[in-house]
Order: structure tokens, then sequence, then C-alpha cells
């Protein structure tokens, strides 16, 4: 059994080197995948009515569903990314060394600037900025802290480089 990767119009999902791919994983449509990513079980990563850029050592955890919008907004993910578990990614831009957190929501014309965390059930609204170098936190997510070099390391490193090795664990 492999992951669900199906052509929507004409486009077919494309992959770069090293990247893991859930059994039960769904990719489709209008999606570019750098190298050493992984797709978790459960994502959905939908490229239908626009295009879905992911760039390189991206995590997109259990249960998160990655889509655009018909007509109006891509989803562009740069690098060193995690999306956290169940997380929603909806039409916007999440920029380098960013972790989003289990069950956030990020929605349209949203951009995410590099060097950030979403926490986890936060949620950032339609055409929010989210300010490079901090924690935005709450409904509607608000920045709650700035970050620092360790916490950076530690949290937005550190995660995406666990899940390069956790991925090395399920391939044949």
């Amino acid at each position: 059994m492999m992951a669900l990767i199906k052509s929507v119009k004409g486009k077919t999902p494309i992959f770069g080197d090293n990247v893991y791919k859930a059994e039960n994983s769904t990719i489709v449509g209008d999606v570019i995948i750098g190298k050493n990513c992984s797709i978790w079980f459960a994502a959905v990563i939908r490229g239908d009515v626009n295009s879905i850029r992911i760039g390189n050592n991206v995590n997109i955890q259990d249960g998160a569903v990655i889509h655009c919008t018909f007509k109006k907004f891509k989803t562009i993910l740069g690098n060193n990314i995690s999306i956290g578990h169940n997380a929603v990614i909806h039409g916007c831009i999440i920029n380098d060394n960013v972790l989003v957190g289990i069950g956030s929501i990020v929605m349209d014309g949203a951009i995410i600037e590099s060097n950030t965390i979403i926490a986890a059930g936060a949620v950032v609204l339609e055409g929010t900025r989210v300010e490079s170098g901090s924690i935005y936190a709450g409904v509607p997510a608000k920045k709650v802290k700035e970050l620092n070099s360790e916490q950076t390391d530690r949290l937005i490193n550190g995660i995406s480089n666990n899940y390069l090795i956790y991925s090395s664990w399920f391939k044949d």
C-alpha cells in the first residue's frame, strides 16, 4: 500500500528526493514538494483548486490538511517547517523556519514570517501578517512573546530535524 497520489486537471504532484509519504496520506493535483520532507498518516495536501508549493525539510504531521483557494490564494511553504498534527493550512504563505503547532489554523492570505512559532490551537485569521521571531497564540492569534535563539534552535530546528529521523524509521 502506498500514499494516494492523484492527478487533477492534468496536474500531478512532483516530489524531490527523500520524501516519506505515509500509506494513508493523500497528495493531489498541482503540488510540488522539495527534498527531505515527510507527509504523515492521514495528512491531506490538496492542490485541486490552486497550487501548493512546499520547500525542503518540511514535515506535515498526522491529520494535517494543506489546501488553497480557487482563483485566489495559493499555498506556499518555505524550508524547515513543521506543520503539527491536525493543523489546517489554507491559502497562505509560511516562510522558512516555522513551527505550526498542533491543531492550529492558518487562513487565506495570512503571511507567516520566518523564525516563528504558531502555538497549538491558535487561529491565524485571514490576511494576518505574523511577525518574524515571535510566538503567536490564541483565537484569534496574537503575538505573545519574542523567540530567542535557543528556543528557535530547540523548538523549530529540533522538531524539524527529529522528523527527518522519524521518517527514516519507516523507509524500506
